[in-house]
């Protein structure tokens, strides 16, 4: 919080409010995280994103002006990752000159609302990708192209089981976290099955979660399937 205070003072001595957002709020921190600061400045003419090496820590900066944050709002939800209303609803005040109650009462509206739901056609093409990509990994006969595949399906299949129980998503080590947050159980199965190939070659396990996820919704699906066409 000391370096979060001074590093405010030193940029945006005149903001209107700013957060400590990120992994050292939640108490996850490790040797190589940074200190997330989201800054409104209504001086601001637009948004911008800018790391810094400062205080001895690696800070990555989010300013705002009183406006600009709302769209940022709407296109993370839109895309189903809400990463900016996170880091808002999550993040400690470091300042706050009024501000910063009514944005994170939108941040906590937009989360408690949840991912638009996909409509039955986004299901039936996600659906497709995930069997092709499985149908590549059970063909696949090079390692090396299998570990890329596989980081595919792991990607696709972790979206598509949140997204089609109504909750967010992620990317990379948030992608799991969602997963935890939905279902620990199912997400231990899925890790394990990765785990069981990564260490083996051996692609039963992978498959056999795949196709239990793509089960209530028909299973594998090919035919049928098109782009473009009404």
């Amino acid at each position: 919080m000391d370096a979060a205070r001074q590093f405010v003072l030193k940029y945006h001595p005149h903001c209107e409010g700013a957060l400590l957002a990120g992994s050292v709020v939640r108490g996850q921190a490790t040797e190589t995280s940074d200190l997330d600061i989201v800054v409104f400045d209504g001086n601001l003419s637009s948004s911008y994103r800018k790391s810094f090496i400062e205080f001895g820590w690696n800070i990555e900066l989010f300013a705002h002006n009183l406006t600009s944050y709302a769209h940022f709002f709407k296109q993370d939800c839109e895309s189903g990752r809400p990463s900016m209303p996170w880091m808002v609803n999550e993040g400690i005040p470091i300042r706050d000159n009024g501000v910063l109650n009514t944005i994170k009462r939108e941040a906590k509206d937009w989360l408690q609302t949840g991912p638009e739901r996909w409509s039955e056609k986004t299901i039936k093409e996600k659906q497709y990708f995930i069997t092709d990509c499985l149908e590549d990994l059970i063909g696949c006969e090079d390692r090396e192209e299998g570990l890329f595949i596989v980081g595919k399906l792991a990607e696709l299949v972790s979206e598509f089981m949140l997204r089609t129980n109504g909750k967010w998503t992620g990317t990379s080590k948030w992608a799991f976290r969602s997963l935890v947050q939905y279902d620990v159980v199912l997400a231990k199965e899925f890790t394990i099955a990765l785990d069981y190939y990564y260490k083996t070659n051996n692609k039963s396990k992978i498959i056999i979660f795949v196709d239990k996820v793509l089960l209530p919704y028909g299973g594998r699906f090919f035919e049928g399937f098109s782009i473009g066409m009404d």
